[in-house]
């Protein structure tokens, strides 16, 4: 069984992946001090509680854009389950697409694992939004060839900003306005109106853009936690993938398996050599 994990800005995401099926998922919050110590009697209690052994972890993959989490993750991986992990976007790991870009080196490793995904869930034109700390849109064509996209303030950034530096404001939850109206009467309607049906706005505006550009059909695939959110109120959406990371670094996986090594008590063994 394959273990996933997502490390993103705000969260890190654990999944096992048994096949084309995704068997369990945890999440943590991302902590770049955390040690791989702390991962472990932290999963593996989770994982025992979903009915899962350490022995059933064969291959690791790690998907990340905070540096600082890639080496404790790594030993996680090698010293609790013996083997060594393949890491998205590390040279030289082929991609097996096209990444049609000024700077392809730049592009965050969630970004390219999604296109994956979406390529082989969908045909034709696709644009994978997700989610995050940052909200992405990525252009994938017919081909699969990363094509480029936009990157946004999530909407939890924008929420964090606006109250930080407007002293009077208050704290409000992210959550869909109790009204369809746009106008909202009090301080607080008037802030869940401007940031979900702005960032509505802003959805449905970039992606209508990005179709007028592109000059073909194209299949909108969302994916993150709140997708579900925006999907109630706008119709941009034609799939809601919620795996869609996950899938796309199982892909990777299978396209690009590292040679595996048995860890020791005492620590790493000695085949530890780079992809």
């Amino acid at each position: 069984m394959l273990l996933a994990i997502d490390a993103g800005n705000t969260n890190i995401v654990f999944a096992l992946v048994d096949g084309q099926e995704i068997r369990a998922r945890w999440r943590i919050a991302t902590e770049g001090r955390r040690t791989a110590d702390e991962y472990a009697v932290w999963l593996v209690q989770l994982m025992a509680i979903g009915g899962f052994t350490r022995e059933e972890i064969d291959s690791v993959v790690i998907c990340t854009v905070v540096p600082r989490t890639l080496h404790n993750l790594e030993v996680l991986s090698a010293k609790y389950f013996g083997v060594k992990a393949l890491i998205a976007g590390t040279p030289p790991l082929d991609w097996g697409i096209d990444i049609d870009v000024i700077s392809p080196e730049t592009v965050g490793a969630d970004r390219l694992v999604n296109a994956l995904a979406a390529h082989h869930l969908h045909s034709g034109h696709k644009i994978a939004i997700d989610f995050g700390t940052a909200t992405t849109f990525d252009w994938v064509d017919e081909k699969g060839a990363y094509r480029g996209g936009i990157i946004a303030p999530g909407i939890n950034l924008s929420l964090d900003a606006l109250v930080g530096k407007a002293a009077r404001l208050p704290r409000i939850a992210i959550e869909i306005p109790k009204t369809d109206s746009v106008i909202g009467r009090s301080t607080e309607e008037s802030m869940h109106s401007g940031i979900y049906w702005g960032y509505i706005a802003m959805i449905e505006g970039l992606t209508e853009r990005m179709k007028q550009e592109i000059g073909q059909p194209v299949t909108v695939i969302a994916t993150g936690g709140l997708a579900s959110l925006f999907a109630v109120h706008t119709s941009v959406f034609d799939v809601i993938e919620p795996d869609l990371t996950i899938r796309g670094m199982a892909l990777l996986y299978e396209q690009k398996a590292p040679t595996k090594f048995t860890a020791h008590s005492g620590g790493f063994a000695a085949d530890f050599s780079p992809l």
